[in-house]
C-alpha cells in the first residue's frame, strides 16, 4: 500500500470524526436522538478508516472490517427512518 493511500485512508478517518463531533455537538443543543446516532454511524465510518489504513492488505480477515461501514450505514437509514416515524405522530 502506498503512502498517499494510507495518507488518504487517514484523512477519511480524521473527517469522519471531526463530521461526528459536529453531530455530537447537535445533539447536545437539540436533544434529538437523529443527530446522536450520525454521530454514532460517523465514529464508526472513522474506526473503519482508521483500521482500513493500519492493516495490511494481504491480511485474510482484512474483509471484517468492512463489517463497520455496513453497520454505519444501517445505523444511518435507522436514523432516518425513526426521524420520518416520528415527524409523522
Amino acid at each position: 500500500m502506498s503512502d498517499l493511500h494510507i495518507f488518504l485512508l487517514g484523512s477519511a478517518a480524521t473527517l469522519s470524526l471531526v463530521v461526528a463531533l459536529f453531530f455530537v455537538r447537535s445533539w447536545r443543543i437539540t436533544g434529538d436522538r437523529f443527530f446522536a446516532l450520525f454521530a454514532v454511524a460517523f465514529s464508526m465510518m472513522a474506526t473503519n478508516w482508521a483500521l482500513a489504513a493500519s492493516i495490511v492488505p494481504d491480511n485474510e480477515s482484512r474483509h471484517w472490517i468492512y463489517l463497520l461501514r455496513l453497520g454505519a450505514f444501517v445505523t444511518i437509514l435507522g436514523a432516518i427512518i425513526d426521524k420520518n416515524r416520528a415527524s409523522r405522530s
